[in-house]
């Protein structure tokens, strides 16, 4: 989600005018018609309204969120490849006088806990992706 900066940047690009050209046979740049221009943008605008709002469930506070995939042991796995050598490295730079047999050791020690912990934690987050999108979907009523 981009922040307030970020938006106030992209509003002010979006309130300027650019000049287009292009560059023709010759190599010179010549303007170009504003009216076709217009007439270009105005038809894509009513194209992409049509599309948009036919099949759009939505809400419109939740377009910038992204899914959250179910938790599973294959991507808990890939990430704990992914940690193992760097904790390695931090056990080389942290305990220099222990021989690498030990290093890798305590890394493999470790990462056997790391793997369950990750999946449990994705599987936490995705339960509540899931109350949210419950919570979101559901009508309000008082």
């Amino acid at each position: 989600m981009p922040t307030k900066k970020q938006r106030r940047r992209q509003q002010k690009s979006r309130r300027h005018e650019y000049e287009y050209v292009y560059v023709d046979d010759e190599g010179n740049e010549v303007a170009v018609d504003p009216g076709d221009l217009r007439t270009d943008k105005d038809t894509r605008k009513t194209d992409t309204r049509a599309r948009t709002g036919a099949g759009n469930n939505r809400s419109p506070g939740r377009t910038g969120q992204r899914a959250i995939n179910p938790p599973s042991w294959q991507r808990a796995a890939k990430r704990a490849v992914i940690f193992g050598p760097v904790l390695v490295v931090g056990m080389m730079l942290l305990n220099r006088n222990v021989s690498p047999l030990q290093w890798i050791t305590s890394a493999l020690f470790l990462i056997v806990f790391f793997v369950p912990v990750s999946y449990y934690t994705d599987a936490m987050a995705y339960r509540m992706y899931r109350k949210r999108l419950e919570r979101s979907n559901t009508p309000k009523t008082r």
